[in-house]
């Protein structure tokens, strides 16, 4: 168990500017995850398996990507309880992301808005930290490493299919499972691959790919696509008609291959209006988001049916949050916004919740 208890430090960090602490923060793990320190913020692992894309999930809780954009704390993550993190968003080669500032703090609604931009030091470095980690040395504490993909902020959205085949290619051999982000907002037309010509050609190219590069590494890597909680129906209905014709055979994902993660952050403010911050641009996480995202989750899994692979994300602040997402039909889900207000006790809380619902 940890021996910093969270709420006296979390007053600390908030005084200050939040991309300045995130990014201490990471900085702290990187430098802590294989020393003593880790004590501080380690966490009781709950073991509650379940399969899902021919994978064992050791529990239902994972690390929602972005958080560690360029997976240099993966052990850290370990120590905190997880059944599986992702890391990422990489892109081919490494950019800045938007100018600062770029991370604001809505503690009324317990939220954050963020339009960081895919910042990240490019595949080389990403895939160099994802080699030094040593998660899957534990066999006694086993965790699953999902690989977070997307497109160059350069790269014309015409040619945003080869940007994400690049990284496709070069992360297959590292990952557990793979996703596709569509759905940042903070990224120029990014959202646009969601549209229905434009994710058929997605998704036909990552179908043909992940099959030549199955046959080359001799595994099965599970591809997610990451979508945004802002679609509508008539978008939703679209998006799952794609994936039931392209993804799925005999009801279920094709091969153990495919599954969705939803949501993203959201572009709505409704739900902060009046706010500091409020009007700032960029993606909302946190609370705010927490329904659009279970809508979602259930249009999704009422349209792909029971078998179909779900991680569910978005405003989980606490145990109750989190067996929501599964209620609404996640077969998992992932924490960010609620790791940065509860700490990091709230992953096995969250993980006990789950499993006392079995």
């Amino acid at each position: 168990m940890s021996v910093l208890p969270y709420a006296l430090l979390r007053p600390l960090l908030f005084a200050a500017d939040p991309e300045a602490v995130h990014d201490h923060t990471l900085q702290w793990l990187a430098a802590t995850q294989h020393t003593p320190l880790r004590h501080t913020y380690t966490q009781e692992k709950i073991s509650d398996p379940v399969q899902l894309c021919g994978l064992t999930f050791p529990n239902r809780v994972g690390l929602a990507a972005g958080l560690d954009k360029n997976a240099r704390c993966i052990d850290a993550w370990q120590h905190m309880g997880f059944g599986f993190v992702e890391v990422g968003t990489v892109t081919p080669v490494a950019q800045p992301g938007n100018p600062k500032p770029r991370m604001f703090r809505l503690p009324q609604a317990n939220a954050l808005i963020n339009r960081l931009g895919f910042n990240n030091g490019g595949l080389d470095s990403f895939l160099s930290h994802v080699s030094r980690a040593r998660f899957r040395q534990n066999a006694h504490s086993p965790m699953l490493l999902g690989l977070n993909i997307g497109k160059n902020a350069a790269t014309p959205i015409a040619n945003a299919n080869d940007d994400y085949r690049q990284c496709l290619e070069a992360v297959y051999p590292h990952a557990d499972y793979i996703t596709v982000n569509i759905s940042s907002p903070n990224t120029q037309h990014l959202r646009q691959l969601q549209s229905d010509e434009a994710f058929v050609q997605l998704i036909e190219m990552l179908q043909t790919h992940r099959q030549a590069l199955a046959i080359k590494h001799q595994r099965h890597v599970p591809v997610f696509i990451k979508i945004a909680p802002d679609l509508d129906d008539m978008q939703l209905d679209q998006l799952c008609t794609t994936l039931r014709q392209c993804c799925m055979r005999d009801g279920a994902s094709a091969d153990n291959a495919w599954g969705v993660i939803a949501t993203n952050t959201t572009l709505s403010r409704d739900a902060v209006q009046g706010l500091p911050y409020a009007t700032e641009t960029g993606g909302l996480s946190g609370a705010p988001v927490r329904e659009a995202s279970n809508r979602v989750i259930r249009f999704v899994r009422e349209q792909l049916g029971p078998q179909f692979p779900i991680i569910g994300v978005g405003g989980v602040m606490s145990p109750e949050d989190a067996v929501q997402k599964i209620q609404a039909g996640a077969d998992l889900v992932q924490v960010y916004t609620g790791l940065i207000y509860a700490g990091p006790a709230l992953v096995p809380a969250c993980a006990k919740a789950i499993k006392r619902m079995a």
